[in-house]
């Protein structure tokens, strides 16, 4: 993490990559790329070398259901279709790269079609995982509400 921004850095061989995963290039192969069975077996054992130890705040489409099935706190974060293009969107304008909002919507519909229905860790909300669906909510709020999920969790 940057400590001056407090936005997330991704190194590959010691180089930030950051800004390249996260065209819509790239976006676009996740979904693809995550059905091959052999890769997700490594994601998973990595993920959860990663969480060995208790307190790890970790994002992704089978977090809850698959790579750690048995954590404390499992939030399923949700957001309409248009809502979650636009915040795409937004980023990426943010950041100075080109992008079109249909094509940034139409790659969210097709990720989630792939990950939905993948026969490896398809992306479902755990049964135990409290639902948030933060498409009319700011970021502070989202925040307020996660700390308050954690204070009931930790207590």
């Amino acid at each position: 993490m940057d400590t001056a921004t407090r936005q997330p850095l991704t190194f590959l061989k010691g180089i930030n990559v950051e800004e390249k995963i996260r065209t819509i290039e790239v976006s676009s192969k996740v979904s693809p790329v995550s059905t091959l069975e052999f890769v997700r077996k490594a994601m998973v054992a990595q993920q959860r070398k990663l969480g060995e130890e208790k307190g790890i705040v970790m994002d992704g489409r089978d977090i809850g259901t698959t790579v750690f099935p048995d954590a404390e706190l499992k939030i399923f974060v949700t957001a309409s279709l248009e809502i979650r293009a636009q915040r795409r969107y937004d980023e990426l304008i943010a950041k100075g790269v080109k992008a079109e909002w249909e094509d940034i919507l139409r790659n969210v519909k097709e990720r989630d079609c792939i990950d939905q229905n993948r026969q490896i860790s398809p992306l479902r909300k755990a049964a135990d995982a409290i639902l948030l669906d933060n498409s009319q909510m700011t970021p502070a709020e989202q925040k307020a509400w996660l700390w308050e999920q954690y204070r009931k969790v930790v207590q």
